[in-house]
């Protein structure tokens, strides 16, 4: 497969800084969520460079330093646990996709942008679905958020620590269910995602 495909398609259309764009954390309870946008040079190769769901948190970490390193440019972006339950998580990851976009030092002229559903730029672009299995950057940027989030959820495992954010990352595994039952809900919590809280 070639992963340049797409953003070399994107360059012989004229855009010279071709952005892949991915999030991590739209599922969890609790903690924002994180979006990376990651410019690549044509044909950088990374060894062992793939979707984050698919390598181990070791290797992501090692990664992590690695597209920083080679990237011309990356951009974190965040959308808070309160801009999630304002908006909708949807609206909240497009949110953080434009911080992240906004957030690189080089400015990015075309995005391409992990799934189906475009966010609202302020460059044009493109969705792929499973995009960080296609697209080197978009695979960098999966990297990147997923990284960011994990690190930011073990600071409040830290600050929380009857609450096990370190293992579930703020999913809704048993655990987590039966640490808010016990111990209530925290200000990080999404509380437009325990509505329900009662059923479980």
């Amino acid at each position: 497969m070639d992963r340049f495909f797409h953003q070399r398609q994107a360059e012989e259309q004229g855009f010279a800084m071709v952005c892949g764009i991915d999030e991590a954390g739209r599922g969890p309870l609790a903690g924002p969520v994180c979006a990376a946008a990651v410019i690549f040079p044509l044909d950088c190769e990374i060894d062992e460079l793939d979707d984050s769901k698919k390598l181990s948190e070791l290797k992501r970490e090692e990664l992590f330093d690695v597209v920083i390193e080679k990237a011309i440019s990356y951009g974190i972006g965040w959308a808070s646990e309160r801009e999630v339950d304002e908006h909708n998580i949807l609206q909240a990851t497009f949110l953080a996709m434009r911080h992240a976009v906004d957030a690189m030092q080089v400015t990015a002229d075309y995005a391409l942008v992990d799934g189906n559903r475009m966010p609202l730029l302020s460059i044009p672009g493109e969705t792929i679905v499973k995009g960080d299995s296609k697209c080197a950057c978009i695979a960098a940027a999966s990297i990147l958020a997923k990284v960011s989030r994990d690190r930011l959820l073990r600071d409040l495992d830290k600050q929380y620590p009857e609450y096990g954010f370190a293992k579930h990352k703020g999913y809704g595994t048993k655990a987590h269910y039966e640490a808010i039952k016990k111990y209530g809900i925290l200000p990080v919590h999404r509380k437009s995602f325990l509505k329900n809280l009662h059923e479980k």
